[in-house]
């Protein structure tokens, strides 16, 4: 541009002769005509077109980037894979050739998406009771002075705006049972229609267009609650726009804010108090007052709330000769009377149910460890092995499921382990909770303790006496260290010399 200037100096205000341009730029009198007479102030170069190793694959990378743009950003392929991929096609060209094709897609489509590509929507509106959206997000808490990574359910009424927040550990079918259940007893009804993305507890294969095989278990929860799902497109999370914007607000809303929570319970009771708290502050914004008042107005339109839907995962599992069942690197107890055989094991947000012959057989609090550095926990019911010990009094000595029994069997068991038979005792005194309850027989042996009896037939007396409701506390029919008699007592043979000579009749 500097040297155009020049040269329309020269001649526009100097009065220079071209051919006297011409010798001192070096350019053709015709160059410099034409640039006079276009009244050009800066040049324009076109790039010329050259062929490119790239091109007869293309259109194939411009498919691979677009298919890569749907997944999560997580599960998308780099340049350098693509590049190896091409390779392998028959492409002999750089990685630097993908690479800037790459960028010149990303900046392309990047470039529509901010013009007519996005930006341009049509504004929804809601009927009451018609819809509601969720969605999941990945927040932080401190739970019993430890930084924990939450799995966070989000449920949010699309006409009134009202919401709900739930944390939990994982972000699985059962967590996601509860956290309906959850939001619509604290929204007081169902709406008609809930709008998912294409999580993969919900959708087990996205088809073309609208098709979705759905999942049987989430079909059977939405059956239960009478409502219809509805599944955006991929990569389209603006068609839930306001659970995504409630995503977004709720880290400075609630997050940024929370206190150190002693458990999780604890956590989801202030966070149901504070989302019922910021509805009566937060204007709705579409109609008149808060959002409080939108839903006030809107559950009339709700459907009433059902039972809750009974929201289990079930997995088969073979019980081991040890009688534990493994679940997530932990392992539970089972009642001896299954070992070697296949149960049924219902999975709870909180608990674990197992299930053989049609019947609970036992449940277990259920242990999330997010840490994968710990080892595995072994959670004991003694309980479960009382069939076993009466066949192997012995393992009543150093069995690892016996270390949790309560304080008052403990001490029995060490006074009752120094006889010789202590341990046939020992296992008939805890067999007694098979029949009778487990306090009466924890009083009863308390009770022998304190006595300083620790036999098994004291305890199966004061036990009966407690079942039969005769009092425990006898008078004290100790005698005193020394007994004064009123007659003496005489030594008489009298009589036993008599039966010697046949004097006297006798018995016989």
């Amino acid at each position: 541009m500097g040297f155009l200037s020049v040269i329309r100096r020269w001649a526009l205000r100097d009065k220079m002769p071209i051919r006297e341009i011409s010798r001192r730029t070096g350019l053709s009198r015709n160059t410099i005509r034409k640039y006079l007479r276009a009244d050009i102030v800066e040049p324009n170069f076109r790039t010329p077109t050259r062929p490119s190793k790239l091109d007869p694959f293309a259109e194939k990378l411009s498919g691979w980037l677009l298919t890569e743009q749907r997944k999560s950003r997580k599960e998308r392929r780099t340049a350098k894979q693509m590049h190896a991929d091409l390779v392998q096609l028959g492409f002999d060209g750089s990685y630097e050739r993908v690479a800037a094709f790459v960028r010149g897609w990303k900046a392309d489509r990047q470039h529509v998406m901010q013009t007519t590509g996005r930006g341009t929507f049509v504004p929804l509106v809601f009927q009451p009771g018609e819809a509601f959206q969720f969605d999941w997000s990945e927040d932080w808490a401190t739970i019993g002075g430890e930084r924990v990574k939450l799995q966070v359910a989000h449920i949010k009424l699309s006409h009134s705006r009202a919401f709900l927040v739930r944390a939990y550990l994982l972000q699985t079918h059962e967590m996601l049972f509860d956290a309906h259940w959850h939001a619509f007893r604290v929204f007081g009804g169902i709406p008609g229609r809930g709008i998912y993305d294409n999580m993969k507890t919900a959708v087990d294969r996205v088809g073309r267009g609208k098709q979705r095989d759905v999942n049987a278990r989430f079909l059977a929860m939405t059956s239960h609650y009478v409502f219809e799902p509805e599944f955006c497109n991929p990569a389209a999370g603006w068609e839930k726009g306001q659970v995504e914007k409630n995503v977004r607000d709720a880290r400075h809303r609630l997050w940024q804010v929370a206190p150190v929570f002693p458990d999780l319970e604890a956590l989801n009771e202030w966070l149901e108090d504070r989302c019922k708290l910021l509805w009566a502050e937060t204007a709705h914004g579409s109609l008149p007052g808060s959002i409080a008042d939108a839903w006030e107005a809107e559950k009339a339109a709700l459907m009433p709330l059902p039972t809750a839907f009974d929201g289990f995962v079930e997995l088969s599992k073979r019980v081991s000769p040890t009688c534990l069942i493994t679940f997530d690197r932990n392992r539970y107890s089972v009642p001896a009377s299954f070992a070697n055989r296949r149960v049924s094991l219902h999975i709870y947000p909180e608990q674990l149910v197992i299930v053989a012959e049609g019947a609970v057989i036992c449940t277990h609090e259920r242990i999330i460890e997010r840490s994968h550095h710990k080892p595995g926990r072994v959670i004991y019911d003694w309980r479960h092995y009382l069939a076993v010990l009466q066949r192997k009094p012995g393992a009543l000595r150093n069995g690892a499921p016996f270390l949790e029994m309560p304080d008052p069997f403990r001490q029995l068991q060490d006074q009752l382990l120094r006889k010789p038979v202590g341990d046939r005792e020992m296992v008939d005194i805890l067999s007694l909770i098979l029949h009778h309850d487990e306090q009466a027989v924890l009083c009863a042996v308390e009770m022998a303790l304190e006595a300083g009896v620790p036999t098994k037939t004291h305890v199966l007396n004061l036990l009966h006496r407690l079942v039969d409701g005769t009092p425990t506390d006898q008078p004290d029919v100790t005698p005193p260290s020394a007994l004064a008699l009123n007659k003496e007592p005489e030594a008489n043979v009298s009589r036993y010399d008599g039966l010697r000579q046949g004097g006297a009749r006798h018995a016989s």
